[in-house]
């Protein structure tokens, strides 16, 4: 009929939108305030604890995947590997909360045609500064003092004798986003020397970054603080084990605000216990939390703390922001400044034309 017709060529031929999925938490409100107020933009929460098929039958229709690195969050069913890749047909972009990426093969989102983005820099900031205060506790000896005054440990005050980080030699590996912020804080406010770890950069960057590049070997031998600041990879699981602990400096204290796998707890135990190392500072755990019985927290010379280093409100505010810009930015066909893998960008590319030409 003429009316029906009518009707029918009325209604807008509007693109369907694209298809964004979390699961339970977004890392701060300012993320959805941003995509809930693009039209073009449909975003669904989903929950871990949710009926995994029908979860699986939601997923199989998003564009993007908005994943979670922190590993004890993560059921196995959601990481992304080629098994569950082959379970999302339109899916062409997973964009982590933050940083880390290690719950992600790599590998098989670029066999699959798959974005992988990060918010590297939104946290830097939150990171530096959790590093800082553990190497400041460490040496001046703070969670020891305030134990032995809590439990009324009788005590001369040279017992608890600390040291000053002023012009002391701090050893970074990994001179990223983070580590170059703490090479900024410690050369600015206490003047130390500052070294530098990263195979990917050369000398000339590392000195425009404020350190001076030199060997892992070097770097052990010669620094009163060793602080990590790298991606756990193949590269960098097991960097730190029992030859490298007995390589550092007798007395260096250890901070590893990173990733958990990057540094053998075991051999650090023993460092600590035979009193080769001074302290330790970690913010990760190959289980996360540690447990109670955890040997490294028996020892009044390790400050813990459970992977909240980048939590600040601040952090939190600045990674979200980045994430829901750099996902509008793919929407519209840009290439991402925060992609992980770009060998994937002409198999990408195909993939997206196939998929806007088929999305319902």
């Amino acid at each position: 009929p003429a009316g029906q017709a009518e009707a029918q060529m009325s209604i807008p031929n509007t693109p369907q939108p694209w298809r964004l999925v979390y699961f339970d938490f977004v890392q701060h409100p300012v993320f959805l305030e941003i995509l809930n107020a693009r039209p073009e933009v449909e975003v669904t929460k989903l929950s871990f604890a949710g009926d995994t098929a029908a979860n699986f039958e939601i997923l199989r229709r998003m564009h993007a995947y908005q994943a979670t690195s922190v590993k004890d969050d993560l059921p196995p069913a959601y990481m992304v590997n080629a098994e569950f890749l082959a379970r999302m047909p339109n899916l062409l972009v997973v964009s982590m909360h933050g940083a880390g990426y290690d719950t992600v093969d790599v590998a098989a989102c670029t066999e699959a045609g798959v974005l992988l983005v990060n918010q590297s820099g939104g946290n830097a900031e939150g990171v530096a500064e959790h590093a800082l205060a553990m190497m400041l506790s460490l040496l001046k000896r703070i969670p020891e003092s305030d134990a032995w005054v809590r439990t009324g440990r009788p005590h001369k005050r040279a017992d608890l004798m600390g040291r000053d980080l002023l012009g002391k030699t701090v050893g970074i590996v990994g001179l990223g986003n983070i580590g170059r912020r703490v090479a900024e804080l410690t050369r600015g406010l206490f003047r130390c020397r500052v070294l530098a770890y990263d195979p990917y950069l050369d000398a000339a960057t590392c000195a425009e970054r404020g350190a001076e590049k030199v060997e892992f070997a070097t770097l052990l031998a010669e620094s009163d603080v060793v602080t990590v600041h790298c991606p756990r990879t193949a590269e960098t699981e097991g960097m730190f084990g029992a030859a490298e602990f007995a390589r550092m400096k007798q007395g260096a204290v250890f901070v590893n605000t990173a990733r958990f796998g990057i540094h053998d707890e075991a051999a650090l135990h023993e460092a600590l216990v035979s009193k080769h190392l001074a302290g330790a500072g970690l913010d990760v755990w190959q289980r996360e939390p540690p447990p109670k019985d955890h040997p490294l927290l028996g020892l009044d010379t390790v400050i813990a703390s459970p992977h909240v280093a980048g939590v600040t409100e601040d952090s939190r505010a600045r990674v979200a922001q980045i994430a829901a810009e750099q996902l509008l930015g793919i929407f519209a066909g840009e290439r991402p400044p925060r992609l992980i893998n770009p060998e994937v960008w002409p198999r990408y590319l195909e993939r997206r034309a196939a998929v806007l030409a088929n999305r319902d």
